[in-house]
């Protein structure tokens, strides 16, 4: 079953317009090779595609000889090099080709930002495009199904998630199993890989205190302590965990330092499949506890992806004061602010006074089970 990603055609249109380099992350298995054999065959250019596996590609494109690097694609309109992270110095040798051959079309997938990024962001300032590919949006999902069947399938995709291969297995068995490969393998391997990590059984354990956590501020110091490592180590895992696209924080809103808290931030899952494995809880919504925090965490996830694939700038926050007064979900773009309570089944909401007084003016919806769908498409 193929989806359509809502980057291709964005991508197409950036290879075809622009001389740049084009960058696409995400985590591993989000369909990044996938997506990237498709913009290959609808571009119909003479590709050199390249598997950053191979010995013989590494030691050319790690080698700064732009001799050598001619020789590579000489004949050839788009060179595409899958998980280009494996490959030293990559970024000064996509440099060189783009300076010295501006009409080669250059596409990378990468799947995890930790050392990708780090190597292309200098050498390749004002030289590319990047891209996100998250797990399956609804809004690549709306492209086939109406709303009765994206609601029909609601349960699954907070139980499960959406990464491609999960979503499109029919079995609940092998939905399961194939999760846990994901979630105790893939997602782990770069972050082991390609970091020097002095306790990786802590990686796991510190994803597993941010899974009970989710909707919830996060004390770094109290993480250090229920780990038994340094603060600033915590900070370090969980920084790596972000560049992997496992976890993304939401920081705290404010504009009145005195009352307004913002010093601790929640973080979020791209996957919901992935925190629910990591929990070891499978089961439906009817019988959870944490529903709650489940919902809060799919609903800002999917506006994530929202937010990215439509290119729109806003930036995203929780608002919560000293006092006790909160809201779950706060977007400030182009100048005004909005703001958002993120309840599963609620279908009553009182703005609160604080805020109302602060910000005048500011729109404050409810996104519950009947609207959530006007909110992510």
């Amino acid at each position: 079953m193929m989806i359509k990603r809502l980057l291709s055609e964005i991508i197409i249109k950036k290879l075809k317009s622009t001389e740049k380099v084009i960058i696409i992350y995400g985590a591993r298995q989000t369909g990044k090779t996938t997506l990237a054999k498709y913009i290959v065959d609808k571009l119909g250019l003479k590709t050199l595609s390249i598997n950053a596996d191979r010995e013989m590609y590494i030691d050319i494109l790690s080698s700064r000889d732009f001799k050598k690097l001619q020789s590579l694609v000489d004949g050839y309109e788009l060179l595409f090099i899958d998980e280009a992270q494996r490959i030293p110095d990559i970024g000064i040798n996509l440099k060189i080709l783009n300076d010295e051959i501006p009409e080669l079309k250059i596409l990378v997938t990468g799947s995890s930002s930790l050392t990708l990024a780090d190597s292309v962001s200098e050498p390749l300032t004002g030289r590319k495009w990047t891209y996100n590919l998250y797990p399956l949006s609804l809004q690549e999902l709306s492209a086939t199904k109406n709303k009765f069947e994206l609601n029909e399938e609601l349960n699954d995709l907070l139980i499960f998630g959406s990464y491609p291969e999960v979503y499109t297995t029919v079995n609940k068995t092998n939905k399961t199993e194939l999760l846990y490969e994901i979630s105790t393998s893939y997602l782990y391997k770069d972050i082991l890989e390609l970091s020097n990590i002095k306790y990786p059984r802590k990686i796991r354990d510190l994803l597993r205190l941010l899974s009970f956590q989710v909707g919830s501020e996060v004390s770094v110091l109290e993480l250090s302590k229920n780990l038994g490592i340094n603060k600033e180590t915590v900070e370090k895992y969980i920084d790596l965990l972000e560049k992997a696209f496992i976890i993304f924080r939401v920081s705290g809103y404010s504009k009145n330092l005195r009352k307004e808290i913002r010093k601790q931030d929640k973080f979020y899952f791209y996957d919901l499949g992935v925190r629910n494995v990591i929990i070891d809880n499978l089961s439906y919504p009817e019988y959870r506890n944490d529903i709650g925090a489940l919902w809060e965490n799919f609903i800002i996830a999917e506006r994530k992806k929202y937010l990215h694939y439509n290119r729109i700038r806003a930036s995203g926050y929780f608002w919560r004061t000293y006092t006790g007064a909160e809201l779950d979900y706060i977007e400030e773009s182009g100048g005004s602010l909005s703001a958002f309570e993120i309840k599963y089944n609620k279908s009553k909401f009182k703005s609160p006074k604080t805020w109302n007084e602060t910000y005048p003016g500011s729109k404050v919806h409810l996104i519950n089970k009947e609207n959530y769908l006007d909110f992510v498409l």
